[in-house]
């Protein structure tokens, strides 16, 4: 799986990267189905919070996005994840029903 993370007005600190590294062990049952995940995390003016996007490609074919937006950021990438959670036992479940 290969993994990127970006910010937009907000710079991505080794802190932050690490607990995406923590919270991304909860995929780690797809690891082999997703080919390429790319998190954008964007800063929203003073007092808005955060806007998170993530695009999540399978081997198979399709790219699906799943967004989120929060006050604080860690609370935004832990909603995120569990997007992202869900979306992967979905998309797992169907492939393996053909």
């Amino acid at each position: 799986m290969n993994l990127e993370i970006k910010g937009v007005h907000y710079n991505v600190s080794d802190t932050t990267r690490e607990f995406f590294d923590k919270k991304l062990q909860k995929l780690s049952f797809a690891e082999k189905y997703i080919h390429d995940l790319t998190i954008t995390i964007i800063k929203e003016h003073v007092g808005q919070g955060y806007h998170l996007e993530a695009k999540i490609h399978f081997s198979w074919g399709p790219i699906k996005m799943v967004n989120t937006e929060c006050y604080e950021l860690y609370e935004g990438i832990e909603l995120l994840i569990d997007k992202l959670d869900a979306l992967a036992r979905k998309e797992k479940g169907k492939i393996q029903e053909h």
